[in-house]
């Protein structure tokens, strides 16, 4: 646990809500690379709303759940099936299941905080690395971290509701509406007041009740002011990392505490929902819609809303392009190349550490690290372009490509030819000609660069590899091949992608096939039918029917952002 809250303030890096994510290294979840059934958050379909340590969890009026945010160990991918409640933690997430009333977790399980016991509860509150939840008659179970006896519930009685803070856990007794505390009691945050509450929310290191006249009460550590109220009525209450919300009888929310990331200022709207999260709150308006506000490094407070018509994988980011034209990019932003220029765009192309795109007018526009001049596109007009990891190439109109950027293996010195299709891989590229036939040029160390004969329908250039789709279907791949990357499955294709270590293809009936590296579980494809695919760095994405965008992988966040969320 954070021992000395005020020195991590100023970088909130470590947030007591997430301590224990942040130090083990158990990455075992099982579900961390399912894919939800639905990801988008129409109006008017939410019916609550948690904010968790760097990611957020969404139940739809149908039961269904959406996530967004950090997906390190798979806290943002819900599993399918209709809940009651949900509940984000600090790396893990579960909810409450609608027919049985058993308890479902996802995401970090490294101190058994995401494997809830076999029995049926009616409120579950997941906390920093371990959970509670209220049965049916009234007692509480805990499971998780318990180094600070956090998940000892004690002996007193029965329970109206129960919640999980970082290292504490309280609970509201059903007779007499007092408080009782256990856990982690450094600064006072397992001692609470005198008094009758209605409701109460552990934080990080704080504690915050809605007493029974209205006014809140918060104890426990306050060296941000996180524990010290405003006066005046409110009819509910949620701690947060190092700050606290609470929302009015008009709607409004009003919150106090550690402000660094915006956390603390909300929208001047109405809300019936308001969840404290790490660094960000989230809240649910009268309308059913989820507003968000604070830390976004990974997209935590940008709920999902938009829809795509093409996604690109990069090496650490993706770029998809809009429905209506324009170009959304997130992940990695370094040297800016998720932060696109404003405009429409036909097609957009994430590389290593830029991006372009090809514009209605048939000009490329790209963005991001010009080092080599991979981001200063020549005139156009061009039909296609394909972003390497640090140059790029076009396709004119007359079939011939143009390539500009790092030329160290001649990567970007293209054959004299007409090609109908160009793909730019690590250090090397391949097009397909108007006969059908593959021609590539740049390092061929592995052989990627060496194409078999015969005649193909696409082609697309990975890291150090090069897969085609055949006439018939079939996928041929060659090059670099350690992980299995060059060695499709058998059977018919209808589209292949190459990415930096691994491979994924659309099957004949819509359904992702991946093969090669799968340490980040990029090559573990999602039940479901999609659209388009993008093979990246160590993820994947594809466009689902809805419109919208599922990832998975080392950056595989079930989300489609309404604003880029970058982290540096």
């Amino acid at each position: 646990m954070i021992k000395n809250p005020r020195s991590c303030i100023p970088m909130l890096t470590l947030l007591v809500l997430v301590f224990t994510v942040a130090c083990e290294s158990d990455l075992t979840n099982p579900g961390r690379n399912a894919k939800p059934a639905f990801v988008l958050l129409t109006p008017g379909t939410v019916a609550q709303v948690s904010a968790g340590g760097r990611h957020s969890c969404a139940l739809r009026t149908d039961g269904s759940v959406a996530c967004w945010g950090n997906n390190d160990f798979g806290q943002a991918t819900p599993p399918v099936g209709q809940l009651t409640q949900v509940s984000a933690g600090g790396g893990h997430s579960c909810g409450l299941l609608k027919t049985i009333g058993t308890v479902v977790c996802w995401g970090y399980n490294g101190s058994g905080q995401a494997t809830p016991p076999k029995d049926t509860f009616t409120q579950v509150s997941a906390g920093g690395s371990h959970t509670c939840a209220r049965r049916t008659e009234g007692t509480v179970a805990c499971w998780g971290d318990n180094e600070y006896g956090q998940a000892t519930p004690p002996p007193v009685g029965l329970f109206t509701q129960v919640t999980a803070g970082g290292a504490h856990t309280c609970g509201l007794l059903k007779i007499i509406g007092t408080v009782v505390c256990w856990g982690d009691n450094e600064y006072g945050q397992a001692t609470p007041p005198v008094g009758t509450f209605t409701q109460v929310s552990a934080g990080g290191s704080h504690t915050c009740g809605l007493k029974t006249d209205s006014t809140v009460a918060c104890w426990g550590y306050n060296g941000s002011g996180q524990a010290a109220p405003p006066g005046g009525a409110f009819i509910q209450v949620s701690a947060g990392g190092f700050h606290t919300c609470g929302l009015k009888p008009d709607g409004t929310v009003a919150c106090w505490g550690y402000n660094g990331s915006g956390q603390a200022t909300p929208p001047s709207d109405a809300f019936t929902q308001a969840s404290a999260g790490g660094s960000h709150t989230c809240g649910l308006k009268p309308d059913g819609t989820v507003a968000c506000w604070g830390d976004d490094s990974y997209g935590q407070a940008t709920p999902p809303a938009n829809t795509f018509t093409q996604v690109s994988a990069g090496y650490q980011h993706i770029c998809g392009r809009k429905t209506d034209g324009d170009v959304a990019c997130w992940g990695a932003d370094y040297y800016g190349k998720a932060t696109p220029p404003v405009g429409t765009f036909t097609q957009v192309s994430a590389g290593g550490s830029h991006s372009c795109g090809l514009k209605p007018d048939s000009t490329v526009a790209c963005w991001g690290n010009n080092y080599y001049g991979e981001a200063t596109p020549p005139a156009g007009p061009f039909t296609q372009v394909s972003s390497g990891f640090s140059h790029t190439c076009g396709l004119k109109p007359d079939g011939t490509v143009t390539c500009w950027g790092n030329n160290s293996s001649g990567q970007a010195t293209p054959p004299t030819a007409a090609f109908s299709q160009v793909s730019a891989g690590a250090y090397h590229t391949c097009g397909l000609k108007a006969d059908g036939t593959v021609a590539c040029w740049g390092n061929n160390y592995y052989g990627q660069a060496t194409p078999p004969p015969g005649a193909f329908t696409q082609v697309s250039a990975g890291g150090y590899h090069t897969c085609g789709l055949e006439p018939d279907g079939t996928v041929a791949c060659w090059g670099d091949n350690v992980y299995g990357q060059a060695t499709p499955p058998t059977g018919a294709f209808t589209q292949v992608s190459a990415g930096y270590q691994h491979t994924c293809g659309f099957t004949a009936d819509g359904t992702v096939a991946c093969w090669g590296d799968n340490y980040w579980g990029q090559a573990t494809t999602p039940p479901g039918a999609f659209t388009q695919l993008s093979a990246g760095g160590s993820f994947t994405c594809a466009l689902e029917h809805d419109a919208s965008v599922a990832c998975w992988g080392e950056f595989g966040v079930a989300e489609t952002p309404t604003e880029p969320p970058a982290s540096p």
